[in-house]
């Protein structure tokens, strides 16, 4: 089963996946609106966490292949702008993946990298 890092976008380093609403895998964003209104305070974090939660439900029964594949790999490294210690999603992400047997190995550092 997969390991499972998460990193700031500025990583660059193997098996990264990013899961940003501007450039990355759709499969796993949040939508533009969740982005906003939680940068604009209308969503607290609970609010963007069921929401996001919700949306990955529809998205693991729409995309199984997708979520299967990233499950299936070695390592993934999901990587979004927020910096690290912030309310965020890629570590949402990496909660949803550890339920679904995934191990979390933590946080790697931009300057830094285990691979």
């Amino acid at each position: 089963m997969v390991k499972v890092y998460t990193s700031q976008y500025r990583y660059n380093g193997p098996n990264r996946l990013d899961i940003t609403v501007k450039s990355g895998d759709k499969t796993f964003a949040p939508t533009w609106d969740m982005v906003w209104k939680h940068k604009r305070g209308e969503i607290t974090d609970e609010e963007y966490t069921k929401m996001y939660y919700d949306l990955m439900r529809k998205s693991y029964r729409s995309h199984r292949k997708r979520w299967e594949e990233v499950l299936h790999m070695k390592r993934v490294v999901f990587v979004c702008f927020c910096k690290p210690g912030a309310f965020c999603h890629r570590r949402l992400l990496a909660e949803i993946f550890v339920k679904l047997g995934a191990s979390y190995e933590g946080e790697i550092p931009i300057d830094g990298g285990l691979f």
